[in-house]
């Protein structure tokens, strides 16, 4: 079967500039992401994914990875690459559960409290103005939209985990 064959069966039902346009705009969030991401990182040292993890930490308090990886959404095996990171740099410390020694919880240290406190929105203060800026409604519709999106593009595995969480 041709990729062209291919396509035209995938396009079936809509038309070509529609598909266009969602690539564009897909484009265009992940480009002002990376830009983002390598801001954030000139800015306090740290990548989008650990500003996102620290805080998640931050917010549920003493956690499994297991628990963090399905709070950020993001698969454990990354989520343990970035607390060895992080653990590296004094910004969170891992123990073994009293309870269960095959557990292992994750807290911030004071170093990590401390940098969190300057630290930027993941996605930007600006988007994040921007965004509050928006009616209730219209907010509530852009997140529906994007979690649509994002379930549609997710590999089949990933959307029948994510629509258990749900």
């Amino acid at each position: 079967m041709t990729s062209e064959t291919t396509t035209a069966k995938v396009t079936k039902g809509f038309r070509d500039e529609e598909l266009r346009g969602v690539e564009k705009c897909i484009r265009r969030i992940v480009r002002a992401n990376d830009v983002h991401s390598r801001a954030l990182a000139k800015q306090i040292g740290l990548t989008a994914p650990q500003l996102i993890i620290l805080k998640a930490i931050a917010a549920l308090g003493e956690v499994t990875t297991t628990v963090l990886s399905a709070h950020v959404d993001l698969s454990a095996a990354t989520v343990i690459t970035v607390l060895d990171n992080l653990e590296t740099r004094l910004l969170v410390e891992r123990y073994r559960s009293r309870h269960d020694r095959r557990v292992v919880h994750t807290r911030l240290t004071e170093q990590g409290r401390v940098l969190l406190k300057r630290a930027p929105e993941p996605m930007g203060d600006a988007f994040g103005r921007r965004f509050a800026a928006l009616a209730p409604e219209r907010r509530s519709q852009l997140i529906s939209a994007l979690t649509t999106i994002a379930d549609i593009m997710a590999p089949k595995d990933d959307l029948q985990e994510n629509t258990l969480r749900r």
